[in-house]
């Protein structure tokens, strides 16, 4: 595996291939990620992953400066997983100068569920994409489905541009109990990891209420409820449309979503129904 740190060698590199297949992560990595990287290797004539904090998506109370950094154990995994490039750009690197140009998602996809939470994050999210997407110049690139709005809106970025890139889904990675991978995770004390698998728990609860003919709101409630009677603070249990996030409607593929804190942790997930 090469590893290349300059847009200069990233295009050098990947000057002879016609389909590149891309995974863009801000490290940390785990099966999760390792997962998409596999699935991109079939997709491709090239695997490229990138390794990058993003500052952007990042609100001023949050992470950044906390999200943990482990970079040889990072190359060391996607090694194993037979990435063939790795792009890991710093920030004077990605961002030579202030980047206020940004790429703003339209409202009524961008700005609900974790848009409505975290105000501003799709903005940095699709900033910091589209400008890798611009470096790598990719034909495949795979996001996971835990971060199932973050796809949607990648989906519909690449649509009305016009890219030229084709936006593959992964499926959630799970652990043996059936907690979403997440790099977050780790931030969790062991009694707490025992207690995060409540958050898959509530949303097939939730689920299996709507698809007994509960109100979609009822059922939402009780799902917010269940788990802050757990010690969680939920920001949103919701069943929604998998094509475009609003409203449940008859005879429309579903998907469950939750975001909820857990102490000083913030985990989410996806369930498709």
């Amino acid at each position: 595996m090469h590893v290349v740190h300059t847009i200069a060698e990233l295009r050098e590199r990947l000057a002879p291939f016609r389909r590149p297949a891309f995974v863009p992560t801000m490290g940390n990595l785990h099966d999760g990620h390792i997962a998409l990287v596999r699935q991109a290797r079939a997709l491709g004539d090239v695997t490229v992953a990138s390794i990058f904090v993003n500052r952007l998506q990042f609100l001023p109370h949050e992470d950044f400066d906390r999200y943990p950094r482990t970079f040889a154990d990072d190359t060391a995994k996607l090694q194993a997983a037979g990435c063939d490039l790795l792009f890991a750009p710093d920030e004077a690197e990605l961002y030579p100068q202030p980047q206020t140009c940004k790429v703003h998602p339209p409202a009524a996809l961008a700005d609900l569920l974790e848009g409505r939470f975290r105000p501003g994050f799709y903005v940095g999210v699709c900033t910091v994409v589209m400008k890798l997407f611009a470096c790598v110049q990719p034909r495949v690139a795979v996001f996971g489905k835990k971060d199932y709005q973050q796809l949607l809106v990648i989906r519909d970025m690449v649509r009305q541009f016009a890219l030229p890139i084709e936006v593959v889904a992964g499926e959630v990675e799970r652990a043996g109990d059936g907690l979403a991978l997440s790099s977050r995770n780790r931030y969790l004390s062991p009694a707490e990891r025992a207690e995060a698998v409540q958050l898959q728990a509530a949303l097939r609860d939730l689920a299996a209420r709507v698809a007994a003919g509960m109100p979609a709101a009822d059922a939402e409630a009780q799902a917010c409820a269940q788990l802050a009677a757990r010690g969680w603070q939920p920001d949103y249990l919701t069943v929604r449309r998998r094509s475009d996030l609003q409203p449940p409607a008859a005879g429309e593929p579903l998907v469950a979503l939750g975001a909820a804190r857990l102490g000083a942790t913030r985990l989410i997930d996806a369930i498709e129904l």
